[in-house]
């Protein structure tokens, strides 16, 4: 993968090549970003830069053998650890290497996915992802043999905040004493839920959200949609490649999270003096529990996100709106007056507060129904 075709982050391009280039490569590094920025692809980019030989952005020169290996993604001396669950074919004990054709074609269709999207291939149902011990000791006897070019060995860990304690353990050992000519490139979204005796043994490079400017340039070019159409997903987008790419081909959760959140809204109204339509918010709430806890969590992320369009359109803040709701009746700014500083506080905590139950296994539809009651009560609050 060129440097070259990853969008924006130039300054960490420059970075990594010429830190590369000189011979100064530090043995963990930590890129931390929001989803759609390449994380990703500039890991991969950089393993391939220091594993082939190459000079420049265009990452090539090198070793040509190798770049072919790299346009599969399938260089012995690269390895992956990414999150999995038990399925159908993988019962017990799950790790990367059992999904690594999986793994494979997810990067082939789209590098800058997200942990949902990679989700979705693996068809997590009501489980959550994480990165296990038995992934740790793949680390371990990956590592233990020789590079098979005679160069560096290279671990990238993708959304390595996922590590459960047994697996962060181990792997906290490896950055302690690596071995040499031994690279590890963890990923991440956020660097608070690294644990801090990780984080403090790595380098960190911190990138940021894609420009508006940026993520157009690319759709225009890239699936040539004129330019309007382009500024207007680049804006809908918020610095996320991956959900401008979405929205483009609407094939983006927001469609049916918009419609779950108007139902659940407007359930919320009129549940107001009325007890019989609490039924209906008990009845929502067991449809919401009928689905993926990965899939309820990002859901209520969601709903986190169109309370604070309301609130700044509520507020005149007009140019940082970006939602546009297409369900029928539905208008942000019919909704939003309900939506104030009086109120945003609350609704803000209640819903955190039942991502993170139900991240700990909570029962669903318990959690769900106590926060439909209680938004029958917020959203009302003058």
């Amino acid at each position: 993968m060129q440097f070259s075709k990853i969008l924006g982050q130039d300054y960490i391009k420059n970075h990594l090549v010429k830190s590369a280039s000189s011979g100064r490569i530090p043995h963990a590094q930590l890129f931390i970003g929001p989803e759609g920025s390449g994380t990703l692809p500039m890991a991969i980019a950089y393993a391939q830069y220091i594993l082939c030989n190459n000079v420049g952005v265009e990452n090539s020169g090198g070793n040509e053998a190798c770049n072919l290996k790299f346009e599969s993604i399938s260089h012995p001396d690269l390895h992956f650890i990414y999150p999995t669950v038990t399925t159908d074919s993988v019962k017990t004990k799950p790790k990367s290497t059992d999904f690594l054709k999986d793994w494979r074609e997810f990067l082939a269709e789209n590098p800058y996915g997200s942990l949902f999207d990679w989700y979705r291939i693996l068809g997590v149902q009501n489980k959550q992802g994480e990165i296990r011990v038995e992934d740790a000791q793949d680390i371990l006897k990956s590592l233990a043999l020789k590079s098979y070019e005679g160069g560096y060995k290279i671990m990238i860990i993708w959304m390595a905040d996922k590590m459960n304690i047994a697996s962060s353990n181990k792997l906290l050992k490896l950055l302690e004493e690596p071995s040499d000519k031994t690279l590890f490139i963890l990923i991440s979204e956020n660097e608070e839920d690294i644990i801090q005796t990780i984080r403090s043994r790595c380098q960190v490079l911190h990138f940021n959200g894609l420009s508006e400017k940026t993520i157009a340039d690319a759709l225009a070019e890239r699936q040539n949609i004129e330019p309007r159409m382009a500024a207007k997903l680049a804006h809908q987008a918020q610095g996320n490649f991956n959900k401008a790419l979405q929205l483009l081909h609407e094939d983006s959760e927001d469609v049916v999270f918009e419609k779950w959140f108007v139902d659940w809204v407007r359930g919320a109204f009129r549940a107001k003096g009325n007890a019989a339509a609490i039924n209906d918010l008990i009845q929502w709430s067991e449809q919401i529990a009928g689905l993926g806890r990965e899939t309820q969590k990002k859901f209520l992320q969601f709903c986190i996100e169109m309370f604070r369009q309301a609130l700044l359109l509520n507020y005149q803040a007009t140019s940082l709106v970006y939602m546009e709701p297409k369900i029928e009746k539905f208008k942000l700014e019919n909704f939003a007056p309900f939506v104030n500083g009086n109120n945003i506080n609350d609704i803000f905590r209640e819903l955190s507060d039942a991502m993170y139950h139900i991240e700990r296994n909570g029962n669903a539809k318990i959690i769900l129904t106590d926060l439909s009651i209680k938004l029958t009560r917020l959203i009302h609050k003058k």
